[in-house]
This record gives C-alpha cells, structure tokens and sequence, in this order.
C-alpha cells in the first residue's frame, strides 16, 4: 500500500500531480526510483541532461544549425585547441617583444635586446650564450630586464644578486679595483 508520505516525496522530486505520483508508485509497488523511471516512460517526467548516467567528459546534447538533427559533444575540438595554443603562443611572443634584457657596464647602458631574441639565442647557442653571459659579469656587467611583465623589482633583484655574487668571487680572488 503506498502512503501519503511517498506521494509527497515523489511529488517534491517530480513535480507531478497526486494522481500521476500515486498511480507511479503503486506500479512501481512503492519503490520511489522505480516510480521516478515509470513517470520518465510516460512523459510526465523530463529525463536527466546527458541520458542519465554520469561522465567525466562534457556530454551534453548539441543542436546543430539547421535544427534537426543533434549530435554529442565531446569536450574540446582540435580546432578549438589549436585555436587556444595560437593564441598563447601570440601572447607569449608579444609579451617576450615588450620586455627587455639589459646589460649596463660602468653604471651607463651598454646594449638592449627583446627577451625573444635572448630566448632563441639561449636555446640555439646554448653553449656560446651562456658561458658569455657569466664571463661578462666577471669584466664588470650587470643586467636588468625592462618591460610591463619582467621590469619588476623582484626579478631585478635576481639579476642584482648574481651580479654581487660575481662580485663576491672577484673580490675573494683579489681581482676587484
């Protein structure tokens, strides 16, 4: 026998009639979840977005332009993707040409070059760039970066601290004026 207090609870979670939440639940001999997939049979009841199961991937129903047929959409297209990489990499591009490095020697500047070139010299001419990088601090350069994103304080003070400690070293060795 189904009572008052299913009814209501059937009611609360579907939104039906006394009638239909009474008529679901004796079909279903009281048991709510049955009652609930009755009511989703008959139409009375809007199934769950995605066909009721859960994913971890984006399911949902998309419709296509001209409205009649539908197909699933799985999470990000390759395009999309593509699209978003693009986009970074302008980003990263046009940050790397608006912020530059530095070097100043005997307290005036000596040269300036945009963080993408120091990049692509790094990356191509490991084993000549940095070497001279550190040899220039040893014959008295300093560098400081430039720029909206790199011309902060604290990224300077990086720069500052390998400096003195080039300083340190010369100074150790007796090689400072």
């Amino acid at each position: 026998m189904v009572t008052l207090e299913q009814v209501e609870r059937l009611r609360e979670k579907t939104h039906v009639s006394f009638e239909d939440a009474k008529a679901a639940l004796e079909a279903s001999n009281g048991d709510l979840l049955d009652a609930i997939i009755y009511l989703e049979k008959q139409g009375k009841v809007a199934p769950p977005a995605g066909g009721g199961y859960y994913s971890s991937k984006d399911t949902s129903l998309e419709e296509k332009k001209d409205g009649s047929e539908k197909r699933e959409k799985h999470g990000e297209s390759f395009g999309d993707m593509m699209r978003r990489f693009f986009r970074f990499c302008c980003g990263l591009l046009n940050k790397g040409n608006n912020n530059y490095l530095e070097a100043h020697r005997s307290g005036g500047p000596s040269f300036s070059l945009p963080v993408t070139v120091v990049i692509v010299l790094a990356v191509f001419f490991f084993w000549v760039v940095v070497p001279l990088f550190i040899i220039s601090l040893f014959f008295g350069f300093r560098y400081r970066f430039s720029g909206s994103d790199l011309g902060k304080e604290s990224v300077n003070k990086v720069m500052d601290t390998a400096s003195n400690t080039v300083d340190e070293i010369k100074r150790s060795f007796g090689g400072e004026q």
